[in-house]
């Protein structure tokens, strides 16, 4: 038997040489006598305890994987505008202005197409067939007789909840209804003194969409047979049709309606509606106008009463104004330079 102080000698060395001294000194082959009790303390020793795992071990929720951020939104363009065009009463013959903006339309990309206005319920089925499969900003463009069918399909399109982004109606019938509200915008060029058209169409009440009345009876050179010929109109509108996909025609929730009766010899520009801009301190009404590069008519005609009355500053007034693609379409700004395009 081992005597009690040899017992004791062994045990310290078993606690010695314990933990990773032990392993080696196993790894070599040395044979020492440790007590199983002594090896079972060393293993103890070195292994973590059950708190220890708990604490070491991540918990569930700090094992689960952080989600990739979500892709960012791709904002789908429009369909690109799909423009119906309408000849009036013998329209071979005195409409050929809707041929040749067709013609322009579609050398700008987009597709066009003319019809009688005799056709007018056939070609609603039509559009609102064609919206239904491709969406896309409707246009609707008529002289005479083909500006009365414009606005009746947007007032059958209106009954199907389908909007129209662009009715333009150039000396429409004197028949021609008011533009429905479903129509987010209107431009009237017409000659109130004129029995062939001389249509002086009017939104229906609650309209909250663009609209701007061009009254031509002042201009000598223009007759109801060459109205719809106009270049500078025709070249207007491309630019306008061209756009469409990329503006938004809501941006404004009251944009103020805008009715014109263009001076001789002053060119049309067709305004989409009008905005209020505060008056800056010192101003005069020329020089807003100068400012802001619209004429000093067209503001005089949009804000009724003004030419008599001085101005104040904060007070507002109205400024006629394109809608522009939402890239470029900012606030009025303060500073007139980059304000209002012409």
């Amino acid at each position: 038997m081992i005597g009690g102080r040899a017992l004791m000698a062994r045990i310290h060395l078993g606690r010695a040489i314990s933990g990773p001294f032990l392993a080696v000194l196993l790894a070599a082959g040395l044979a020492i006598s440790v007590p199983q009790a002594a090896v079972a303390g060393a293993a103890s020793a070195t292994a973590p305890t059950r708190s220890a795992k708990a604490a070491a071990t991540p918990t569930p929720a700090a094992i689960r994987p952080v989600p990739a951020p979500p892709p960012p939104e791709i904002t789908q363009p429009l369909p690109p505008p799909r423009v119906y065009l309408f000849r009036g009463a013998l329209g071979p013959f005195f409409s050929t202005g809707m041929d040749r903006l067709a013609e322009k339309i579609e050398k700008a990309g987009f597709w066009a197409s003319v019809y009688e206005f005799t056709l007018c319920d056939l070609i609603a089925l039509q559009v609102a067939k064609n919206y239904r499969q491709e969406g896309g900003p409707i246009v609707l463009i008529g002289h005479s007789m083909g500006g009365l069918c414009s606005v009746r399909i947007a007032i059958t399109l209106q009954e199907q909840n389908i909007p129209v982004a662009l009715v333009v109606t150039v000396d429409p019938a004197h028949a021609t209804k008011s533009v429905p509200l479903n129509v987010q915008r209107f431009i009237n060029l017409f000659l109130s003194d004129n029995i062939l058209g001389g249509g002086d169409v009017k939104p229906e009440p609650g309209f909250r969409g663009h609209y701007a009345s061009f009254d031509m009876k002042d201009h000598d050179e223009v007759t109801h047979i060459n109205i719809d010929k106009m270049e500078d109109v025709h070249a207007q509108l491309v630019a306008m049709i061209s756009q469409l996909s990329q503006t938004s025609a809501t941006a404004e929730a009251d944009p103020v309606q805008l009715r014109y009766l263009v001076p001789p010899k002053a060119s049309v520009e067709l305004w989409d509606s009008g905005v209020p801009v505060p008056v800056r301190p010192g101003e005069t009404l020329d020089q807003i106008a100068a400012n802001y590069r619209v004429p000093l008519w067209a503001l005089q005609q949009s804000n009724r009463g003004l030419a008599t009355m001085p101005i104040v500053p904060g007070q507002r007034i109205i400024l006629p104004r394109h809608l522009l693609p939402q890239a470029a379409n900012q606030p009025v700004p303060q500073m007139p330079e980059t304000s209002v395009r012409r």
